[in-house]
């Protein structure tokens, strides 16, 4: 499979060899002329707009020199002899512009304004218009063309060219990028199908921690603050090693991105089908540049604001294997202990404020400000139906032998698990269950706040580089309100089950998971009966048992200080910056938690509490439209943090230790690279030492004895640790000719455990001789990887690769239950290095490999040739593919081995489809995306009635997921455009299911989206 994979990928390899012709590019040039003293200096726009071609290629083939232009367009070319020289300039989109420049021992300015086409008598035509497709391509292929290592990139006028309000959904469109989604809106990325925490998130270069942690959540970053977003999947070594997929690198917006004043501004206004909500969106941006004595300054500012209403259509049903099942055939039989439906009320809220201040005092020299807050919020509020089919579960009758089946269960028995009722897995009827009713006020907040100063200076023959970061990332748990209804006792022998429900289930259709509601009738002999259907689920008696307040917020500080250094040189020939620096990161992530609680009778007495669901109900029916099977109430919100206000008289807000914890990073890093660039491409090579020391505070909560004697000791633990790892790396890029790039990269990264999983926080249980928490010893994920990629330019704006990868993978983490080993906890005489462990462990050693495809190419080049009308030439598609194998060595022990499964995150094919038309000011464009199911997480395994068998019904997985969404636009003229959104037209459900696609444990829907407005631009 592996050779097949690598095979794939070499075959355009030869062919492009094959027919590669003799170019007056890099790739025919001669070995290096000697260098001079000389120097070309300047700027490359575009005719007309004036706008920057950020990336444009600049050389002197006969030289074999080269250079990039930066984000303002400027490119400089050292070290050129005197004489006259011809200059290639090259951009996606243009024709290569020439120029004969005469240079002396000075330094000469060169501006070129490129062109889109030229006339038989060699005139310049300007062809204006908007063009923002095509545009967007042709800038993002430039910047991907030019770089020196593997990168995917989306240029700032395609962010927001479809519906993609934040920067995973933009991103999501590339070659082998995946999202998962929270509620139908797009959230995490995984690169080329590797697990969410293998993906890093950056600002400008610089590395910043997720709210949520190392697992980056991308759905708190509004795209309207990028000008460029770019993702790498090769690691350098002047990037952090703590990666092993990849990174998304934010390139944020400066005012010297543009030649002037820069105005963007946009609104729109849309509409949610389910629930019939509103949706809207704004964003503003402005620019400008200023001269003065002291050197120019620009300031950009930007803000942006989305806003949704939402309802969702939900259904979640947990199984289990039941180890009183012992009839024929219970081996693989797996139970719904309870199916539930959460039906949420709420507004989410993106939001972003940046400003960046740049000032060039002098040639050479910048110096820059930068603050970015964005910030994401969910107001929900939930209406939780769960029905507890397993409520009873230790009186199911555990015969082991076949049975006839009869309806009416057993004496004192419900029929969960009771195949001789007739019952299944996935249909049947329970009697006299218990109504867990949960009501839940959740305000959910997470937000980023990153400060940034840095400089760039060139000192001679040597360029520095330094940066200074300060972050602060917050995510806000709290829950204001939860209060939890539950239906009255069973009683002894189902003595109170007549005012319990009885419960039909039929789960036999994976996509709607369905409820009837009876009474429940006891008969004479105390085996129960169906009685009248229910159709409204207040009828059923229900009384407050719990009401809880939460305040929880994780807090994470981050200073980084960065210095780089590079020099540009002559290494056997050949051009070569060799490249030094070092960083330091120091991350503190705290966790707190305040808990307000109120459980019983008395307590709620005493506030004035009342018990009664009618309390809090509010009138209108369900705004959701899956088929219950029952109608509710809603909660009034108001009612419910009244009842808070009433709780805070007889109770207060009491910090749990159990979930506290404080855990620092310090990360000490060194990298050392040569980049040579000869006439057949490049070579970047060296190596990055990282050594990181954690240190990590928490508590251990412990029950000691049991029954009435059992006690709660609290013991504070500090854990400190020390790690050093190496990252060297190799990466070749070969310009076959002046369309064709091969790339081989040797890399290798880490994905260290995440800050809550290296707690020290253990929780231990002598009745049950168990222990939880985290795990402080946790060993990072480590990788070495092999990347083969070949990419073919066509003009003026076509593209296609394929490409192979390969990544070893050691110490994989996996949450895992083992014999806890340690002696830490032993106190009072009391043993407990054998009590059972549940916590995150280092598995074995694991792979994922793939190949990678994408096409690239709009209809107009060949329109003539074809003898199409010209209309025509406005079609055009971008198709890309990944097709992955992953596997992973789960933890093991004597009682149970490991098992090779698929890496956690990781699908076995990603594909996105996009067909756009262009022309005359009008655009549109519709894009498919498909990623294949994924193992979401490992299910737990025990023995059960003899067998090794997992215990919630196998491993958990999403199944696939296919989004439709499309987009027009109309220029008015070149400043005004409006524009209509249309989003998740397909409706499919986000769905996961247990050990077989049969088994649903959630489905959720949130319905279409339509957006309209007007964009601004000046």
């Amino acid at each position: 499979m592996r050779a097949l994979l690598i095979g794939s990928a070499m075959i355009p390899l030869a062919i492009g060899i094959a027919r590669a012709e003799p170019v007056d590019g890099p790739a025919a040039a001669a070995a290096p002329a000697p260098r001079g003293n000389a120097s070309i200096t300047g700027t490359i726009s575009q005719a007309g707009s004036g706008d920057y071609l950020d990336g444009a290629s600049v050389s002197i083939p006969a030289l074999g020199l080269a250079t990039a232009a930066d984000r303002a367009g400027r490119f400089t070319l050292a070290g050129i002899p005197a004489g006259t020289h011809d200059v290639v300039v090259r951009y996606v989109g243009f024709p290569d512009a020439r120029r004969s420049v005469t240079v002396t021992d000075a330094a000469v300015v060169l501006d070129v304004a490129m062109t889109i086409e030229t006339s038989a008598a060699g005139d310049e035509i300007v062809v204006s218009g908007s063009r923002p497709i095509a545009e967007s391509e042709a800038a993002a292929l430039q910047i991907q063309r030019t770089s020196p290592s593997l990168v995917s990139v989306i240029a700032s006028d395609s962010i927001g060219r479809l519906p993609d309000q934040n920067v995973a959904q933009a991103v999501s469109r590339l070659p082998g990028v995946g999202v998962q989604r929270d509620q139908g809106q797009a959230r995490y990325i995984t690169l080329r199908g590797s697990p969410i925490n293998w993906t890093t998130l950056s600002f400008d270069g610089i590395n910043v921690v997720s709210p949520e942690g190392r697992d980056a959540r991308f759905d708190s970053i509004p795209s309207a603050i990028a000008s460029q977003i770019i993702v790498r999947k090769a690691v350098t070594p002047d990037m952090t090693g703590e990666t092993i997929a990849g990174n998304v690198d934010i390139i944020t917006r400066s005012a010297f991105d543009y030649p002037g004043l820069k105005v963007q501004a946009k609104g729109g206004l849309g509409h949610v089908e389910l629930g019939k909500k509103t949706e809207y969106e704004g964003s503003l941006v402005v620019s400008d540049r200023f001269d003065t004595g002291i050197g120019e300054f620009g300031i950009v500012s930007s803000a942006s604001l989305y806003r949704r209403g939402m309802v969702t259509d939900n259904f979640e049903t947990d199984f289990e294997a039941v180890d009183r099942d012992l009839r024929p055939g219970y081996e693989t039989r797996n139970w719904a202990r309870e199916t539930e439906n959460k039906l949420y009320r709420l507004t989410r809220k993106n939001y972003s404020l940046s400003s960046r201040l740049d000032w060039r005092p002098a040639p050479g020299h910048k110096l820059f400000a930068e603050t970015i807050y964005s910030a994401f919020e969910d107001d929900e509020q939930r209406n939780n139906y769960i029905f507890d089919l397993d409520d009873q579960q230790s009186r199911t009758p555990n015969g082991t032998a076949a049975c006839a089946v009869n309806a009416r269960p057993a004496s004192g028995t419900t029929g969960y698990a009771d195949v001789c009722t007739g019952n299944t897995p996935l249909l049947g009827t329970v009697y006299g269950i218990d109504l867990n009713s949960n009501f839940t006020v959740r305000k959910y907040k997470q937000s980023v706040f990153t400060n940034t100063l840095g400089g760039d200076h060139e000192l001679g023959d040597w360029k520095v580089a330094w940066r200074g970061n300060y972050t602060r990332s917050i995510d806000d748990r709290s829950q204001p309100a939860q209060l939890n209804y539950d239906s009255p006792s069973f009683g002894t022998n189902g003595a109170n089950a007549a005012n319990r429900l009885t419960v039909g289930y039929d789960l036999t259709d994976p996509q709607l998971a369905k409820v009837q509601l009876y009474r429940t009738i006891r008969n004479a002999d105390g085996s129960f009966s169906r009685g009248d259907r229910v159709t409204a689920i207040e009828d059923f008696p229900r009384t407050l048992s719990r009401l809880r307040s939460l305040k929880a917020q994780d807090v994470t500080e981050a200073y980084t200080a960065k210095l780089d250094i590079s020099r540009e040189a002559s290494v056997f020939g050949a051009s070569t910056i060799l490249a030094a620096g070092v960083r330091y990161d120091d991350r503190t992530k705290t966790s707190n938690e305040y808990l307000l609680d109120l459980s019983t009778p008395a307590q709620f007495a005493a506030a004035g509490i009342a018990t009664n669901y009618s309390a809090i109900a509010k009138p209108g029916g369900f705004q959701g439209e899956i088929p219950l099977g029952y109608t509710f109430q809603y909660f009034d919100r108001d009612k419910v943090l009244g009842l808070v206000d009433q709780a805070k008289a007889v109770g207060s807000y009491v910090r749990s230790d159990a979930n506290f914890y404080d855990v620092g990073e310090k990360v000490y890093s060194a990298y050392a690279m040569a980049t040579a660039t000869t006439g057949w491409g490049s070579i970047i090579g060296g190596a990055r030492v990282e050594h990181i020391r954690n240190d990590a505070r928490a508590f251990s909560i412990g029950t000691v004895g049991t029954g009435s004697a059992a006690t709660t000791v609290t013991t504070p633990i500090d854990v400190k640790s020390s790690q050093t790892l190496v990252y060297p790396s190799l990466h070749l890029n070969w310009d076959v000719d002046d369309r064709m790039k091969a790339r081989l990269s040797f890399n290798t990264g880490a994905a260290r455990p995440d800050y809550d999983q290296l707690r020290p926080n253990l929780s231990y249980n002598d009745a049950n001789a168990t222990i939880s928490g985290g795990n402080p010893d946790a060993k990072p994920e480590k990788a070495k990887g092999v990347d083969l990629y070949v990419e073919y330019y066509t003009m003026p704006r076509g593209f296609l690769s394929i490409g192979a990868y390969y990544k070893d993978v050691t110490d994989v983490l996996f949450d895992s239950t083992q014999t806890f080993g340690r002696t830490t906890l032993n106190t009072g005489g009391v043993d407990r290095s054998g009590y059972l462990y549940s916590t995150i462990v280092n598995g074995g050693s694991g792979y994922i490999m793939g190949i990678e495809g994408a096409i690239q190419q709009q209809l107009e080049p060949f329109t003539a040739d074809l003898g199409l009308p010209e209309w025509m030439g406005g079609f055009g598609v971008q198709l890309n593919a990944t097709i992955n194998k992953s596997r992973a060595e789960t933890p093991g022990t004597a009682a149970l081995p490991s098992r090779k499964v698929p890496l956690p995150g990781a699908s076995d094919a990603i594909y996105n489809l996009i067909a756009y038309y262009e022309k005359y000011g009008f655009s549109a464009r519709v894009s498919y995306q498909n990623r294949s199911a994924w193992l979401d997480a490992i299910g737990g395994t025990d023995t059960i009635g003899g067998v090794v068998r997992g215990i919630d019904g196998g491993d958990f997985y999403w199944a696939k997921d296919n989004e439709l969404d499309a987009s027009v636009r109309y220029a008015i003229n070149n400043n005004v455009e409006i524009y209509g959104d249309f989003a998740n037209l397909l409706n499919g459900p986000g769905r996961r299911y247990a050990g077989s696609s049969a088994y649903t444990i959630e489905h959720e829907t949130f319905g279409r989206r339509y957006t309209g407005g007007v964009r601004v631009t000046f």
